[in-house]
């Protein structure tokens, strides 16, 4: 489906990959983009730089009001479903984290039967594979849940069931379907509910209060640290493409130990600050695997995806709106 010319909608339109996605859907020349969101976890101010842009419709509505729904999707030919809870807030309220996650998206593609939207690309996530083990993770592997903290594992069958719902409309229905299974997403308008990317904001503000950082247990857990600019280039390459009926893993395919995160943060503030490691009982992690590969190789096959931002770059732009945010 051609970007240019055409009319999108965004649930979630004003989250933080919501917005990067609107941004480059306006670089690529779309007719119209519905930011359809109830502002629940997010507000206006993730779209203050492009929101007075002609093209930017904002309609206020809720994924779980089937209606509402019905009456935004006039006219789309493709929807963007990023809205979703993670798994943060769906461990402190379980009935309303799978609600959205799963009748919210039965939703969403049942209002795209109904008014013919040709396309959904769905937000996923790696969580879809668990505590992987294996020396490298990719759309054949299967979910590991049993190690998993109860939150983190509700969060990954949520995502399962949410690609699977959009296999089922495509079969019946004809309503195409990508899902995309991001790693770890950072990076400008970093929100503070992902359990790993906000271990990155959470660092950077205990140094900049001139606090030790805090790693837990050895510092070698690993995580596949994922820029939202990249991200939302994989919804639009996943939405112009032909392709259909597809998960992919979209990840850098490089893991980065907490130790190396620490370190990249303390040399972008200039810090002399010493870790220290302490492991905070109770405290909601949605995996401590030591050993992580994430192939993108699918995606790149497929689609023509690649990363393009290195975690030392991301980092440093994070910072840098960090840095701006403080000053207003």
């Amino acid at each position: 489906m051609k970007i240019a010319g055409n009319t999108f909608l965004i649930t979630g339109g004003v989250s933080m990959i919501g917005a990067e996605v609107a941004r480059q859907l306006l670089a690529t020349d779309a007719r119209e983009i519905v930011l359809f969101d109830n502002y629940a976890l997010s507000t206006t101010d993730m779209i203050q730089d492009f929101a007075h842009d002609p093209r930017i419709k904002l309609v206020r509505g809720d994924i779980l009001r089937l209606n509402e729904l019905f009456d935004a999707l006039d006219g789309v030919q493709g929807v963007f479903a990023v809205a979703g809870f993670l798994t943060l807030p769906l461990s402190a309220n379980p009935p309303l984290g799978i609600a959205v996650n799963v009748q919210g998206m039965v939703n969403v593609h049942e209002a795209c039967r109904y008014r013919k939207v040709d396309k959904v690309v769905f937000s996923s996530s790696v969580a879809t594979y668990g505590e992987t083990g294996a020396d490298t993770t990719d759309e054949s592997s299967p979910w590991n849940w049993s190690k998993q903290q109860p939150g983190a594992a509700l969060y990954g069958a949520s995502k399962l069931m949410g690609e699977n719902i959009g296999r089922l409309y495509e079969d019946r229905y004809g309503v195409k379907s990508i899902s995309l299974r991001y790693s770890s997403v950072y990076g400008e308008r970093q929100h503070l509910r992902a359990v790993n990317s906000v271990y990155i904001v959470d660092t950077y503000d205990r140094i900049m209060r001139g606090e030790r950082p805090l790693i837990p247990d050895d510092g070698l857990e690993v995580h596949d640290y994922l820029h939202v600019a990249d991200a939302a280039r994989a919804n639009v390459m996943a939405m112009e493409s032909e392709v259909s009926r597809e998960s992919f893993t979209v990840a850098t395919g490089t893991a980065t130990t907490l130790n190396r995160l620490v370190e990249i943060i303390l040399q972008l503030t200039g810090s002399r600050l010493q870790p220290e490691y302490k492991t905070i009982p109770g405290k909601v992690r949605a995996t401590t695997s030591k050993t992580m590969h994430f192939s993108n190789e699918k995606i790149a096959r497929m689609i023509g995806w690649r990363p393009s931002i290195s975690m030392e770059e991301g980092i440093a732009r994070l910072i840098r709106w960090r840095e701006s945010e403080s000053k207003r």
